[in-house]
């Protein structure tokens, strides 16, 4: 038997070797491929605003499969509590104060720098064709807009080979969409302005003088042009034939992302899927009109919910779901009361938006940045959850990890790889995160700290929408493992980690990033 097993032995071992470097050989591969990747970003969705993270009161059973199937990362961030700096910090790997990068009225020039290399761009370089459908909201455009030409510098600057765009967002004008940088439907003959000074001569009716044209009154912010029943922030004349419906935004965008993803090529693509959903004016499509308990916001849960699942279907359609990552998130975290009257605040029941987290939409409590967040990758991420500590302006560094591609430094600046936690072959991700709001907080395992302000006075529209921004004149340190309600300030019980989160925070905020 000895002679037997030596006889033998070494021919087994050598085919254990070979099958083992073929193992290691095909992961690395793995990590080779170019998979597409669909970016989905939703709008305003809080961490408990989904089945799989304990939403009461809707259902969201795409995204809960998603999850399923994907990593459901429990401590990830968008790198801001509010939109625009959101966005532009995704595409760009860089934070958003670094360009005073705040939500942009619809008529605003384009914020990111054309020179600046971005994600699309990076993508572009690697053989991705590059598209967006849905909000934009990072400008249009250098100055005086001429809505009815190729408004321009726009997506295809900074990337995108194709864009459909709502402009801004749905509360402002103008209320058209942008295919390719021109108005989508318009009519040569009625041409569009814009104006968010003044009120155009027989442009459309302002909602501050025509209240009984409302499907929803609105605070005083959204008292302008109304179109759809909507009055929105800012005025506008023309362009009728041209006008969104809102209740039929999420099939508009539907049909141009299936148009996108049909027309595949040999290249593999990005998709920045941008919804409007669940930002106000919520105004649910009748198919999803009492889906939910909570009355519209609900609704539009489950209408954007339906919308995800749709993405699902193209992909398996065409053959693309195991060659395609998806990565699902928002950009901040939630909000009821955001202008329109929708009774958000009366029919939430015992839906907790934040999950058990404190904070909202432009807030620095934990909930503002603390989004849900998905990655899902068919047959090359093991499902799981991840408590690994993200932040989306990490998104840039690690798709060009992906991808094998060496960013230059001025390229992302603030963008971190952390690959192998997107992926869930690491626990944890990164030893710092940033969090932006009207203040500037700082994580740390589960230490969370929020740096003092000058002056603390809540300016009045934010004051109008009764939450708490997180403004403090004193140092704030909260320990969440304990206290995710950030209730008790333990700034003078561990002076040290103050001390060090403090200096961590200002080496962020002091960082050379020039070129």
């Amino acid at each position: 038997m000895k002679i037997i097993y030596i006889k033998y032995a070494y021919p087994l071992f050598s085919l254990l070797i070979f099958l083992g470097s073929s193992v290691i050989s095909a992961q690395s591969a793995d990590r080779s491929v170019k998979p597409n990747i669909v970016l989905i970003y939703i709008d305003d969705l809080g961490y408990g605003d989904i089945g799989v993270n304990g939403a009461i009161g809707v259902k969201t059973p795409n995204i809960d499969q998603l999850a399923e199937n994907g990593i459901n990362f429990s401590d990830a961030h968008s790198s801001a509590a509010t939109c625009t700096p959101s966005r532009y910090s995704i595409l760009t790997g860089s934070y958003a104060f670094r360009n005073n990068a705040e939500i942009l009225e619809g008529d605003a020039p384009l914020i990111i720098d054309t020179e600046m290399k971005t994600l699309p761009d990076m993508l572009k370089s690697a053989g991705y064709k590059t598209g967006i459908v849905g909000k934009w909201h990072l400008g249009l455009g250098r100055g005086q807009v001429d809505w009815n030409e190729r408004v321009s510098p726009g997506p295809a600057e900074v990337g995108f080979d194709y864009s459909f765009l709502i402009p801004a967002t749905g509360d402002r004008v103008p209320t058209v969409f942008l295919e390719n940088q021109k108005i989508f439907n318009l009519n040569p003959n009625d041409p569009l302005i814009v104006d968010y000074k003044k009120q155009i001569p027989e442009g459309y009716p302002a909602g501050r003088d025509h209240p009984e044209l409302l499907k929803q009154h609105t605070d005083n912010y959204h008292l302008s042009a109304i179109t759809n029943g909507i009055s929105r922030i800012g005025f506008m004349k023309g362009a009728e034939e041209a006008l969104w419906i809102d209740e039929e935004i999420p099939f508009v965008l539907d049909a141009k992302v299936e148009e996108f993803i049909n027309g595949k090529s040999e290249n593999p693509f990005f998709l920045f899927y941008s919804f409007h959903d669940i930002h106000q004016p919520r105004t649910p499509n009748i198919e999803f009109v009492e889906s939910s308990s909570m009355g519209p916001r609900g609704d539009v849960i489950a209408q954007m919910d339906w919308s995800v699942g749709k993405v699902i279907e193209h992909l398996e359609k065409n053959g693309l779901l195991e060659e395609t990552m998806i990565i699902f998130t928002s950009d901040n975290g939630p909000i009821l009361d955001d202008g329109y009257l929708d009774y958000a605040e009366e029919l939430v029941g015992e839906h907790k938006p934040g999950g058990k987290f404190k904070g909202t939409k432009y807030s620095i409590f934990e909930a503002g940045t603390r989004v849900p967040t998905i990655v899902s990758w068919k047959d090359r991420i093991s499902p799981a959850t991840s408590d690994a500590l993200l932040s989306q302006v990490d998104l840039y560094a690690s798709i060009a990890s992906l991808l094998n591609i060496e960013l230059e430094p001025a390229d992302a600046p603030d963008s971190e790889n952390h690959l192998d936690s997107w992926l869930g072959e690491k626990e944890s991700g990164r030893k710092y995160l940033l969090e932006e709001a009207y203040a500037y907080g700082l994580r740390m395992d589960s230490w969370k700290y929020i740096h003092p302000k000058k002056d603390i006075t809540v300016p009045a529209w934010l004051r109008n929408k009764k939450i708490d921004p997180g403004f403090f004149d004193q140092p704030q340190l909260f320990d969440l493992s304990k206290d995710p309600w950030e209730s008790k300030n333990l700034a003078e019980d561990h002076p040290e980690i103050l001390e060090k989160m403090k200096n961590q925070l200002l080496k962020v905020l002091n960082k050379n990033v020039s070129k």
